[in-house]
């Protein structure tokens, strides 16, 4: 089947733009069975698991992940019920991840709220996020099959290797585009790939369906990704659930960093070195380096990356007949990059 092109790009004026609802409308019902799940599984004679674990998870996260899950369940014609603790798997996979990237980032605030190391503490979050991991791992077994758990599993390893290489970057000005894109292929868009992948295995589909979900999955995780790391230098605080710059002032060398860091000269790229390693982090360094990133189109170029990207996710649907769920899943890509507009 050849794959039908639904061009990437910012909504015409008076056309409504890409958005998250058919997906939502799409797996509603299923939705409440996952969340059905998580809330039951979540529990612990411990109270401070629940209460910290629910502070993170009814934190108005979109719950993407799972709802790939489902939707490309629902994709595949599978009408059993094996993908609802499957989701709830992959949530607590990305809540649990969630839990100690905040503890190694320092991070305040999530969502627009404050984050769980910030009220419980560093102690309390990394091993809540352990709970969380081995309540993930105790649905796998529970679904019996070998196939899932070594996607999910080796899924999960590949985050941390991922979260690792992150760290060993942070404040290495040198990091180039090569290797940023295999970091944020592991910690990212492992676990999209992964929460799609196994929808096949559920609904017994053959290894080229597998693989195709999977690059879905993948390619939208790296644009969703792109997409952040733009809209950190340009958003606000409502609009990412952080503080504009965060990634600056954390050190992060991020995409748009990279290219404007490629592209100065030697008075830019000092100030970069400076700034990434901790030296330049002020309000009026932060107004510099976003006038750098214009300057140079570093934040359009990685815009125009992410829709390449999310252009390669739809791509990959190509395979699968039309219809509500591969319109939603194609929109979904779609609402990754227009995110940023």
């Amino acid at each position: 089947m050849t794959a039908t092109v639904h061009p990437l790009h910012s909504a015409a004026p008076g056309t409504p733009a890409p958005s998250l609802d058919p997906l939502v409308a799409l797996i509603a019902s299923d939705m409440n069975q996952v969340n059905t799940v998580i809330l039951e599984r979540m529990q612990s004679e411990v109270p401070l698991i629940p209460e910290l674990a629910g502070h993170l998870i009814a934190g108005g996260g979109k719950r993407m992940r799972p709802m790939l899950t489902l939707a490309c369940a629902k994709l595949l014609g599978y009408g059993g019920t094996r993908q609802h603790k499957l989701a709830a798997t992959v949530e607590f996979i990305h809540t649990a991840t969630l839990l100690h990237d905040d503890v190694v980032d320092g991070s305040g605030m999530r969502r627009g709220r404050r984050t769980a190391n910030i009220i419980w503490g560093n102690p309390a979050s990394v091993l809540v996020g352990d709970f969380l991991f081995s309540r993930a791992f105790e649905l796998m077994v529970e679904d019996g099959s070998l196939r899932v758990l070594r996607i999910l599993s080796n899924a999960s390893a590949v985050i941390a290797e991922g979260e690792v290489a992150q760290l060993t970057a942070q404040r290495r000005i040198e990091t180039d585009e090569e290797r940023y894109l295999a970091i944020i292929g592991a910690k990212t868009a492992a676990l999209f790939a992964a929460a799609c992948r196994i929808a096949a295995v559920v609904a017994e589909r053959d290894d080229a369906d597998e693989e195709a979900l999977d690059a879905y999955g993948r390619n939208l995780g790296i644009a969703f990704q792109l997409v952040d790391d733009a809209i950190d230098y340009a958003s606000d605080g409502n609009t990412m659930g952080k503080d504009t710059g965060d990634d600056f002032r954390d050190g992060k060398v991020t995409l748009p960093v990279i290219l404007a860091y490629a592209r100065g000269d030697d008075v830019q790229r000092k100030f970069w070195k400076d700034a990434i390693e901790g030296r330049r982090v002020s309000d009026e360094d932060l107004a510099h380096a976003n006038a750098l990133l214009e300057e140079s189109n570093a934040v359009a170029d990685t815009l125009a990356r992410a829709r390449h990207y999310g252009q390669r996710a739809i791509a990959a649907l190509g395979r699968f007949p039309d219809g509500r769920a591969k319109s939603a899943l194609i929109e979904a890509a779609q609402f990754a990059v227009s995110r940023a507009y």
